[in-house]
């Protein structure tokens, strides 16, 4: 009983996704520059599946586009429950988050592209703009209660607009072709969930089966699949009752810590395998490496506090509770944790292009690494209990 007490509260601590996020980083970059690297790549590129349907696809392709269309259902769930009943419900108190959100997109991507509007990495562009919620939200929990929750509601929120900014990013400039039978498809699939939701329909089954149907045509389309998993997420029925637990909110919880602890340790081990080779680091110091570095580590948090002091000074919105400029600094910097959608905007902005992949990847863990340790040293440093 007492081993299963432990177990439950590692699975439910907001520190724990980020502390196993870490530990397969290290575990995919060892095995990516030891003897079993050539394995490891092979296993990846293996194919699972039948021709049946045309689903045959490679191990990579199944974490990429498969569970990684749960990891977008996920994020579009909290998206919506946030836009009804969260912090983005109240036009007042979301225009900060949104706002900030919106800075610390613009920023970093211009930044990119001032480095790269004559190169061949153009891209690349929206590959600074992305908040990792995981990595994020684990290191400002690591500062416990002497940092106010506001801030962490502020972060959570931030990333969640982040995220949704980069969905749209996504479906409009990283589709190659459309098949529009296949869109079609879709299109019909969505109607019926959003018929389903009208009719007040509530057993989740009635909505993930169509669901799969909807992957398969977005797969098929040519708009990346993960767009299914938001799509569905926005049809889920929900309440803003306090007394009752709505089918979003139960699928919500259900989905946490297999997201958590499965699909997201699962992207990292597949896409941080990145083999040191000397090649890679003879050509490092170019437009693309500056771009995404600078583009984290400097645009976040210039983008973030520059919107965020412009909303604040018009009287759009005020700072978190019991918050100062300093701690949003702290906060600006971890948003500058690209990681899980940094790397996979780089995958889809140069496909089969492998070593310019591991120059963004590298480029990413770099200032990903510099912005989250910054920003927990500037928390750290500004932290006031009493305050609490």
């Amino acid at each position: 009983m007492q081993l299963s007490k432990y177990f439950q509260q590692f699975f439910h601590n907001s520190k724990s996704s980020g502390i196993v996020l870490i530990i397969c980083v290290l575990i995919s970059l060892g095995i990516a520059n030891s003897s079993l690297s050539e394995n490891f790549q092979n296993l990846l590129n293996s194919n699972i599946g039948t021709e049946f349907f045309h689903l045959n696809y490679s191990v990579s392709v199944w974490i990429n586009d498969g569970l990684m269309a749960i990891f977008f259902l996920l994020v579009g769930l909290e998206i919506k429950r946030e836009l009804l009943e969260g912090e983005l419900s109240d036009m007042k108190k979301a225009n900060l988050p949104i706002f900030a959100a919106l800075g610390g997109m613009l920023v970093p991507a211009l930044i990119y592209f001032a480095f790269n509007y004559n190169s061949g990495y153009k891209n690349g562009w929206a590959i600074p703009m992305a908040t990792d919620i995981a990595f994020s939200l684990a290191i400002i929990s690591l500062l416990g209660k002497s940092i106010p929750n506001s801030l962490k509601v502020f972060l959570s929120a931030l990333a969640i607009v982040d995220d949704l900014g980069a969905i749209i990013v996504i479906a409009l400039f990283y589709t190659d072709s459309i098949d529009w039978i296949s869109l079609g498809g879709c299109g019909g699939i969505t109607i019926l969930l959003i018929i389903l939701n009208k009719i007040g329909l509530k057993n989740l089954l009635f909505y993930l089966i169509p669901g799969l149907f909807l992957w398969y045509f977005m797969h098929h389309s040519g708009i990346h699949a993960t767009i299914a998993g938001v799509i569905l997420a926005f049809t889920i029925p929900t309440n803003i009752s306090e007394t009752e637990i709505s089918p979003l909110e139960k699928l919500e919880q259900k989905l946490h810590i297999p997201v958590s602890f499965v699909i997201m340790p699962l992207f990292a081990l597949a896409n941080t395998n990145i083999t040191f080779r000397s090649e890679v680091f003879a050509n490092f110091i170019n437009p693309l490496s500056l771009g995404i570095i600078a583009g984290l580590f400097a645009g976040k948090v210039i983008g973030i506090n520059l919107f965020s002091w412009i909303v604040v000074k018009l009287k759009w919105s005020e700072l978190p509770a019991f918050s100062k400029w300093q701690q949003l600094i702290g906060v600006g910097f971890l948003a500058g944790i690209g990681f899980t959608m940094s790397i996979f905007v780089s995958l889809l902005a140069f496909p089969d292009q492998i070593e310019n992949q591991e120059i963004a990847k590298i480029s990413i863990l770099a200032a990903s690494v510099l912005s989250g340790v910054i920003g927990f040293v500037i928390l750290n440093f500004n932290k006031k209990p009493s305050e609490i």
